[in-house]
């Protein structure tokens, strides 16, 4: 099984500020700005839309009515009651609904020359920052910092390409399909199974934060992670062994969204420990 880290979510140029780890410890990954897919009014968290989340941490961003979801992990985040629209049809969850994962052009060419494939595995990580609420308004929680942290993950149970990706119309990629593109989608696994086990929840998800969930090496910028030593071992797409710096740090790539980890007992591990300590249970169809 290959593991593949795949930034997702807000960053300098879409959104603009961090992802924000809600005050319960949801690891909200905030879809970037675009016109195909679901209003960000249309998605929310308790009582907030994602919208008014977006203003309230950064309250001169540019409003944008529609945001790209994917990778789509979390179940919930449709049907906040009473936010706005209830009945409507993009404020609930499609009654054929499935976690995806969608990718195109030069990045997915990427993932299939390093042979990604049904089994594998994303962990799926961003820019977040820690966030409070005071006197009813989110905000970021003063003496925070921003990290790349891990939100979420997918396991391969079907791949899907061609005109077959029309068949689900609420996801963006769907709207992608054109003849001779690379197009896919990666649909989430029933269950998630690592070396033959049947680990017992779902073959997606999304994380309630702990420490471990930090890819970001203390003291450093988000960029620079701090990873166990066996990553040495294994090869990471896009990146060398110079990215292993004399500091200690990992030096991740500026450009690039997936980085494919060659198959490591020690990194499939290592993933089995991340899901199961982190996994949120609260991310279940209300």
């Amino acid at each position: 099984m290959k593991v593949i880290l795949s930034r997702k979510g807000f960053d300098s140029e879409n959104g603009k500020t961090a992802s924000p780890v809600m005050p319960d410890g949801a690891m909200l990954s905030m879809p970037i700005p675009s016109g195909d897919s679901v209003a960000f009014d249309y998605l929310g968290y308790k009582d907030k839309s994602y919208l008014k989340i977006w203003k309230e941490l950064k309250p001169n961003c540019i409003d944008s009515s529609c945001c790209h979801l994917d990778p789509d992990i979390r179940m919930n985040n449709r049907c906040i009651p009473n936010i706005v629209r209830p009945g409507h049809p993009l404020h609930e969850l499609p009654d054929d609904w499935q976690a995806i994962f969608g990718q195109v052009d030069a990045a997915e060419t990427h993932l299939e020359n390093q042979g990604v494939t049904i089994g594998d595995l994303f962990l799926f990580f961003g820019w977040f920052r820690q966030t409070e609420e005071v006197d009813g308004v989110l905000r970021y929680k003063r003496g925070s910092k921003d990290a790349h942290m891990l939100f979420g993950y997918l396991q391969i149970g079907d791949i899907i390409r061609g005109e077959d990706v029309k068949k689900y119309s609420w996801h963006p990629h769907s709207k992608y399909y054109q003849p001779n593109s690379n197009n896919t989608m990666y649909v989430a696994s029933k269950k998630l199974v690592i070396d033959g086990e049947d680990l017992g929840i779902p073959g997606f998800g999304t994380f309630r934060y702990s420490d471990e969930l930090v890819l970001t090496m203390k003291g450093q910028t988000k960029s620079r992670w701090e990873l166990p030593d066996f990553f040495r071992e294994v090869n990471i797409s896009c990146h060398d062994a110079n990215s292993f710096t004399p500091e200690g740090y990992f030096q991740t790539v500026r450009i690039g969204q997936e980085f494919v980890v060659s198959e490591s007992d020690k990194v499939t591990n290592w993933a089995k420990s991340i899901i199961l300590n982190n996994y949120d249970e609260m991310n279940k169809k209300v």
